[in-house]
């Protein structure tokens, strides 16, 4: 368990700058200090910031922010999350104060510079000082006022600051509107669902908190008690339902925008749920927004939440009727990836009324027997569902995104139960349930539930957003039926594939009974799915270079005017490279607006005909930079790319022998997948002869689906549609951009002899992936980067082997203290954990025994040493584990 607070605070950092909501400011103590902020064009704002003392002893660090002169206008406050300041919040301070509010943020108590002992939101602590900020911006001349001591005032935050905001308004009448993100109703809830201890994500609050003594006597007296325990007993129960909006739900009776997370094992959509039907059944307007992102990583969709959460306060704060506000319901969905920045396509679907967790339910029917599962002794090994940290900027998020997956069961561990492939797609909204009869050996059982989406021809199982359900069957010993209501979630099935209910014994982000025991499982029904027929997506558009054609056609002829009369100006062919596909030498590009960042710097290196060369690199690597000016898409700042001795510029004649293939190509959807590819040929005025269409035909395997109209395709079917195009013509260097997402095992297979045979014709194929098990077996040569800089390229052989690279296996995990004593040791150049232990690169003068000697010297407990060569660890040596 990784409970590093860099690492948590970078997880949380993200939620708590979507937005923040809500804590106090007092009596002020002393005059405070005025700053004037002001951008280049925007409007001067004037920052006054001062120390607050609430009692007991206790001070806040806070910030008050104006703009404008004269008049009153409605205040904000703005609350941080869970281990920041009230720094984080900041700039949407200003904004807000641009437009037209007066806006009060502040460190809540035990953060920042603010004293006090963390209470988790105690209704006679953070949630006590709330009411005193109020009472202060009721005295401020620029505030307007509801009546005498009540201001009109709205509160917003995310995470922590986001449930401070919904008790608030549930203790204080004097709060108009509310706007929390990704926080909790029922921390108890939260945090020991089904009565089931979420092990992780409770130590990562307390250790993101600075430890158990900073927070109250009673919180951290239960949570020592829990942790040990592993069971959260009544009284722990009690002491976080006292502190969750849940306790004052009846009195929460003003307008609330509640933004919650997809992947967000913390705090899922259930909670959301919850808090939109307490609300609503108390008269109040309701909206809610599910946002790709979430405290498991993901997109947080900053600036668009934030433009919703500030219509949301003109329609109620400032009585703007026609302030937008946004669809009562809104989804966020992905579809492919953009193929100019690599990030994620999403795009909103909607519903006028919100649709709950269960509309437009659909039975789906499951098969399987009765089912025996061991639980361990100790629950060792555990299985792997979430792990908290993922999204973050650390390794595990990059390991992710390199398709390395997370989700793990361990045979005779868990029962499964599939259905029979779905004949049409079916789009799960909301919280599918399932009824299942459990007996144990033992008087209660925990099962951990979770569905799968499995793929045809083996693929692996993808379990939507790692999300699991922890159920506990109390008296189980004579069998009980149990309906489990499994994770809210908004994932599309495709069609042929299975659904998968899986019950597992253990999970890594839970506590589970440490005694050994057999469950014994059985199905008591079919899988109900929720559809929610209601939400709606809409229609993507037309790429807009379909409505412009005619503009674009002048467009690119004069384009090519000027490319002409400036040929003579590029530089001249080098006859020395003439046959060499691609030379790259001091390539460079410096991000937008910045004359120090690099996001490519000084790179260099050559591929040779006959070659499949894998490009490989975390996220941030600069890898689709580098392909975008390679395709001539960019300019760089400096060096040059030279292929077949040509220099590359946008435009240039050689870029004709560049086929390139990226997510996200652009496809006429109302034609079929044939014309689709007839017409782009047509348009580069080549002859039909040369298209070698039947050959890019059968490498996409579309069969009768390319008399289809595009439209009607799946991703995977646009995916291989993508590809056949990029290889008509067959041309001389070939560049493939995740050429796999999307394809199912054989057609994954067939992809990777294609480009083998691809390349023994002479040609050369340039392959960015982020499945490394792929790249191992398809590619003869790797150029591995990392910030932006080479950091190893040559045969693929020859960089798994380089190096000394040792894999100790280790009977307990180790933990992080311990990995940087062995980072430091001498003849260690790098440590990286592994599933299997650590992973160990040593310096020329390292030795195996002498490592060995240093680990028993360090008491770790060393089970296995020996030599690891595969290309995951040895990429994830060359960069550090910095991935």
């Amino acid at each position: 368990m990784d409970l590093r607070l860099p690492r948590v605070r970078g997880l949380l950092r993200g939620p708590r700058r979507m937005l923040s909501a809500a804590a106090a400011v007092v009596v002020l103590a002393g005059a405070g200090t005025w700053t004037a902020v002001a951008g280049d064009d925007a409007a001067p704002v004037r920052r006054a910031d001062r120390t607050v003392a609430v009692g007991d002893g206790v001070r806040l660090d806070t910030s008050y922010f104006t703009s404008g002169s004269g008049g009153r206008r409605p205040a904000v406050l703005l609350a941080h999350g869970f281990g920041g300041s009230k720094d984080d919040v900041r700039e949407q301070a200003e904004d807000l104060a641009r437009d037209g509010y007066a806006v009060l943020t502040w460190s809540a108590r035990g953060f920042g510079k603010s004293t006090g002992k963390i209470g988790l939101n105690a209704p006679d602590g953070e949630v006590a000082d709330v009411s005193r900020l109020i009472d202060w911006l009721a005295r401020q001349p620029r505030v307007e006022l509801d009546e005498d001591g009540d201001p009109r005032v709205g509160i917003a935050g995310g995470s922590y600051g986001g449930a401070v905001a919904l008790l608030a308004a549930g203790h204080d009448t004097r709060v108009d509107a509310v706007a929390p993100a990704i926080t909790y109703w029922n921390l108890a809830d939260a945090l020991f669902p089904n009565g089931v201890f979420k092990k992780l994500w409770a130590g990562i609050f307390v250790n993101t908190g600075g430890g158990c003594d900073r927070f109250e006597a009673d919180l951290c007296r239960m949570y020592q008690r829990v942790a040990e325990s592993g069971t959260p007993d009544a009284e722990a129960v009690k002491l976080l339902e006292a502190r969750s909006p849940q306790a004052v739900g009846d009195r929460i009776k003003v307008p609330t925008l509640l933004t919650q997370g997809q992947t967000d094992s913390l705090f899922p959509l259930g909670q959301a749920d919850a808090a939109a039907g307490a609300i609503r059944a108390n008269g109040a307007p309701v909206d809610v927004d599910w946002i790709a992102g979430g405290h498991d990583g993901g997109d947080l969709e900053n600036d668009r939440v934030q433009a919703r959460i500030d219509g949301w306060f003109d329609r109620y704060l400032k009585d703007d009727p026609h302030a937008d506000t946004g669809p009562a319901f809104r989804v966020t969905r992905t579809g492919g990836v953009d193929s100019t920045d690599g990030r994620a396509q999403l795009r909103g679907a909607s519903a006028d009324r919100y649709p709950g967790l269960a509309a437009g339910q659909r039975s789906v029917s499951l098969r399987g027997r009765e089912q025996s599962v061991d639980n361990p002794a100790g629950a060792n090994p555990p299985a792997v569902s979430a792990l908290p940290g993922l999204g973050s900027a650390g390794g595990l998020s990059q390991l992710s995104s390199l398709g390395v997956g997370v989700s793990l069961d361990f045979p005779g561990q868990y029962a499964a139960f599939e259905s029979a492939p779905v004949d049409d797609g079916l789009r799960i909204t909301g919280s599918p349930t399932a009824t299942v009869h459990v007996r144990s050996t033992t008087e209660d059982a925990v099962l951990f539930a979770k569905v799968y989406d499995v793929g045809p021809g083996g693929a692996a199982p993808v379990l939507p957003s790692q999300l699991v359900t922890p159920v506990r069957v109390e008296d189980a010993e004579d069998g009980r039926d149990v309906t489990v209501t499994l994770p809210a979630i908004d994932h599309e099935v495709e069609k042929g594939h299975r659904l998968r209910l899986v019950l597992a014994s253990t999970d890594l982000g839970y506590a589970s009974p440490a005694a050994p025991a057999t469950y014994t499982v059985s199905l008591q029904g079919d899988l109900e799915v929720p559809t929610a027929p209601g939400v709606t997506t809409a229609a993507a558009p037309l790429p807009a270079w379909v409505w412009w054609l005619p503009l674009a056609g002048a467009a690119v002829a004069l384009a090519l005017l000027r490319a002409g009369r400036r040929r003579t100006a590029a530089p001249a062919p080098d006859p020395a490279s003439a046959d060499v596909p691609l030379r790259i030498t001091g390539l460079s590009k410096r991000y937008a607006g910045s004359s120090e960042r690099y996001a490519v710097r000084d790179l260099s290196f050559r591929v040779e005909k006959g070659q499949v060369l894998g490009l490989l690199g975390p996220n941030g690597a600069g890898k689709t930079t580098t392909l975008r000016m390679l395709m001539g898409l960019i300019k760089p700042d400096d060096g040059e790319i030279r292929v077949f001795g040509h220099a590359v510029r946008p435009g240039a004649p050689v870029l004709s022998r560049v086929g390139a293939f990226v997510e996200g190509a652009g496809f006429l959807p109302h034609l079929s997948g044939r014309e689709n590819l007839e017409l782009y040929w047509r348009a580069t005025g080549r002859p039909p002869e040369d298209a070698r269409l039947d050959e890019a035909l059968e490498i996409a395997g579309l069969g009768d689906a390319l008399a289809r109209a595009v439209r009607t395709y799946s991703q995977g079917m646009r995916q291989r549609l993508a590809i056949a195009q990029a290889m008509l013509g067959l041309p001389d260097l070939l560049i493939l951009d995740e050429p796999t997402n999307g394809l199912d095992p054989p057609q994954i297979r067939e992809m990777r002899e294609v480009m083998i045979r691809y390349a023994a014709a002479g040609r050369t194929v340039i392959v960015s992936s982020h499945l490394l098990a792929e790249v191992e077996q398809s590619c003869t040569h790797l150029v591995v980067m990392d910030r932006g800089r080479l950091v190893q390229a040559g045969p693929v052989a020859e960089i798994i082997g380089s190096g000394d690279t040792l894999l100790v296996g280790t009977g307990l995990p180790v933990d992080e203290p311990l990995v940087d004593k062995v980072a430091a040791l001498p003849g260690v150049a790098s440590v990286v954990h592994t599933d299997d232990g650590l992973l160990v690169r040593l310096d020329p003068g390292g030795t195996a025994s002498g490592l060995v000697a240093e680990l028993v010297r360090l008491e770790i407990p060393v089970a296995s040493v020996g030599p690891h060569r595969r290309l995951e660890d040895a990429f994830l040596t060359l960069i550090g584990g910095s991935a």
